[in-house]
């Protein structure tokens, strides 16, 4: 059969070379894709009739939908009841990451742990509710925004400062989330479901922020690694029971239309886990590193959520360590120049794996053309080793003004 992924970054790259290992799958195509990924089509992946008519055309069977920006828009209803089956929640179901607001009125809902918060949708409500807080707060954006909109407050000054960030860089009339902090360890929970029964990955950390030692702003996650063995057994049971658990009789209880990955953002706090935010899709990087780690057939996973048997789909998994690194343009989450060229891709891609999330092609050479560059995911029998591969990997690589958190796997992961 043929399938296409819809997206154009690392994590669909990571999708599709998944994918086209496995039998029974004749081409993969990803739409728009990039220079870097086999198989990329031009194509606006907001463009449904457009989509639409490719599958028909090249005899695409299946549509796995990357990114949250589709979603948002209601890809998924668009194909619903078609030849075409896609993997991906529906529009309705996928407010759990397009509105935070929406997310925490389903937390407290269904009795998933979570921290306190209250909604404003001007300056005025927001100051009254940073000084209940004590400026001790985390401040978050209602809407989508490339994982760089929410910002992690020890001050009213800071809290403010923040908010109004917020309303001035999306709009007064947005709204905004504030909710009580915590502090602790944070680690992504990556799931699959078919609506009613639930599939776990192995934990993964990422490293949102742009340096060394948890230092700068917040990014689109600057690497990651698992399994994560700091949240053992008992914490991924108290996980279930406090936070997968309740949101899977929410997601049965309001009836989502809801086949496809589902990603929890868990703080381990001295009181227990506590969910800080739902994602609707695959994680990026974390894509980078459960792929790999995932030994069995991604495609028949897929297909049992489709026929909603995904109760009997066994998942197993490889026993190395994944490791990912990114490449970034200097001056990432901020401006940057693009258009500088790759050099060692070839080199680095017989150590580890190299997955294109912003690359152009011209002239046979490889260009930088957006803020992460490239993932380079190393393995090993240890964490350690697999570090190393992906640093000795990454070192391979260059292209003026790369940057890179050289902590990547080492943080003191204490509660």
């Amino acid at each position: 059969m043929n399938v296409a992924v819809i997206g154009s970054g690392g994590r669909e790259h990571a999708i599709a070379w998944k994918l086209s290992s496995e039998p029974g799958i004749e081409k993969v195509f990803v739409l728009p894709g990039n220079d870097g990924i086999s198989g990329s089509v031009k194509i606006d992946m907001l463009d449904f009739t457009a989509i639409g008519d490719f599958c028909r055309n090249y005899g695409v069977e299946s549509l796995i939908v990357g990114p949250e920006i589709p979603l948002e828009a209601g890809i998924t209803d668009y194909f619903s009841g078609s030849a075409i089956k896609i993997f991906g929640p529906d529009r309705s179901s996928a407010r759990l990451e397009s509105s935070k607001t929406y997310a925490k009125e389903f937390m407290k809902k269904y009795g998933v742990d979570t921290a306190k918060f209250s909604v404003a949708g001007n300056m005025n409500e927001a100051e009254k509710i940073i000084d209940g807080f004590g400026g001790n707060c985390v401040v978050k954006f209602d809407g989508l925004a490339a994982g760089k909109g929410v910002f992690v407050c020890g001050t009213a000054e800071e809290a403010i400062s923040a908010a109004g960030g917020i309303f001035e860089r999306f709009g007064a009339d947005s709204k905004i989330i504030i909710e009580q902090r915590f502090s602790g360890v944070e680690v992504s929970i990556i799931g699959v479901t078919d609506s009613k029964t639930i599939k776990i990955f192995p934990p993964v950390q990422d490293h949102k922020q742009a340096f060394d030692r948890d230092r700068g702003p917040n990014t689109g996650g600057m690497g990651a690694f698992c399994p994560a063995d700091f949240c053992g057994e008992s914490m991924l049971a108290r996980i279930k029971k406090n936070i997968i658990d309740p949101t899977m009789r929410g997601i049965a209880s309001e009836k989502m239309n809801y086949r496809g990955f589902i990603y929890f953002g868990v703080m381990l706090t001295k009181k227990g886990p506590m969910l800080l935010e739902y994602n609707v899709r695959l994680g990026d990087p974390e894509a980078e590193v459960v792929l790999p780690a995932l030994k069995s057939n991604l495609n028949e996973m897929i297909a049992a959520c489709h026929r909603g048997t995904l109760e009997e789909y066994e998942m197993k998994f490889n026993e190395d360590y994944f490791v990912d690194v990114v490449l970034a343009s200097g001056g990432y989450p901020g401006s940057y120049e693009k258009g500088f060229e790759i050099s060692g891709l070839e080199n680095a891609g017989r150590a580890a794996l190299v997955f294109h999330s912003a690359t152009k092609k011209a002239g046979g050479r490889f260009y930088t053309s957006g803020g992460r560059v490239l993932n380079v995911v190393g393995s090993g029998t240890t964490l350690e080793k697999a570090i190393g591969a992906a640093y000795e990997a990454s070192g391979k690589i260059k292209f003026e003004n790369m940057r890179l958190r050289k902590d990547i796997g080492r943080r003191e992961n204490r509660i």
